[in-house]
């Protein structure tokens, strides 16, 4: 999917002329901390809340803070992969979308963008979770998928992040199944280590109850 895929249409705009008040108070009815400033159909950069606070006088002109607006933009025609590699960089709310012109597209909100990527990824979808913790050069994904196919069920999702400090590769499968306890079973009798598990029953191994690993999932 491209970055246009995913613009929201509840993002409004600002222009150079509007004052640092009606910036402030749009952030605050739509709930977010970024604002892309466009003149003449042109993207003139993203304005911060905290660039907004810090200004002497909240009845001047946003323009006057021009040169602090952030630049960053991702092209419409683009994987959207870019625009969420920037948005956890930058830690922005708003990620604005152009074209190869500088044209103003739309903007994509962090909340807009996990609910595209949960449907992406069929988050939405009844099956459990299970979460392993193996070696790099360890991992097959044929024999990953041939343990869970022996217990009547199919893989419809498989992401991997790669640790380089502990050089460890977590690896999470959705599967097709709500009970995944001899899925569980079958892997840990194959000498795979087991961090989480979720399914029909949420089970969840006592080793950590962090639910970190499942954004890890949505590759955020």
């Amino acid at each position: 999917m491209l970055n246009k895929d995913f613009i929201s249409a509840s993002v409004p705009t600002l222009s150079l002329d509007d004052t640092i008040f009606q910036a402030l108070q749009l952030m605050g009815d739509y709930h977010i901390s970024h604002l892309p400033v466009i003149e003449d159909e042109k993207y003139v950069g993203l304005v911060s809340e905290d660039e907004l606070i810090n200004a002497e006088e909240d009845t001047g002109a946003i323009k006057t803070l021009q040169a602090d607006f952030s630049k960053l933009s991702v092209n419409a025609n683009k994987h959207f992969s870019e625009a969420v590699r920037l948005l956890n960089e930058n830690s922005i709310s708003v990620m604005p979308v152009i074209d190869n012109e500088t044209n103003w597209v739309g903007a994509i909100t962090v909340v807009d963008l996990l609910k595209g990527m949960g449907k992406l990824n069929g988050v939405d979808e009844p099956g459990g979770i299970i979460i392993l913790e193996l070696d790099k050069r360890d991992f097959s994904f044929s024999q990953i998928s041939k343990l869970v196919e022996a217990n009547d069920a199919d893989i419809t999702q498989l992401n991997t992040t790669y640790d380089s400090a502990q050089g460890t590769l977590t690896v999470t499968i959705k599967i097709n199944k709500l009970e995944v306890s001899a899925i569980v079973a079958t892997f840990q009798r194959y000498d795979y280590v087991v961090k989480y598990y979720f399914g029909e029953e949420l089970y969840e191994n006592e080793l950590k109850t962090n639910y970190d690993h499942l954004i890890n999932y949505l590759n955020i």
